[in-house]
């Protein structure tokens, strides 16, 4: 079993949340994968995905908001 290992971007806090919970997230992995919490979206959007994209049945679609991935940009790393 992986374990996460630090989050990528900042805390819901600061990107607005008033609760700190049930926001998108993102997460590195101690296996140098990555973790993302967000809006389930596989039935919205399987069909708009381009002729060379498709899933494994034991893969979702999610959505993060365009500002949980600008403010982890900083720390994803480039390798």
């Amino acid at each position: 079993m992986t374990q996460i290992v630090r989050r990528i971007g900042v805390p819901p806090r600061e990107r607005g949340s008033t609760s700190g919970a049930n926001c998108p997230d993102l997460f590195e992995l101690a296996d140098g994968n990555f973790a993302v919490i967000g809006t389930e979206a596989t039935a919205e959007l399987e069909s708009e995905l381009p002729g060379d994209a498709s899933r494994a049945d034991y893969e979702r679609i999610v959505i993060i908001t365009r500002e949980t991935l600008v403010r982890a940009k900083a720390d994803i790393p480039d390798a």
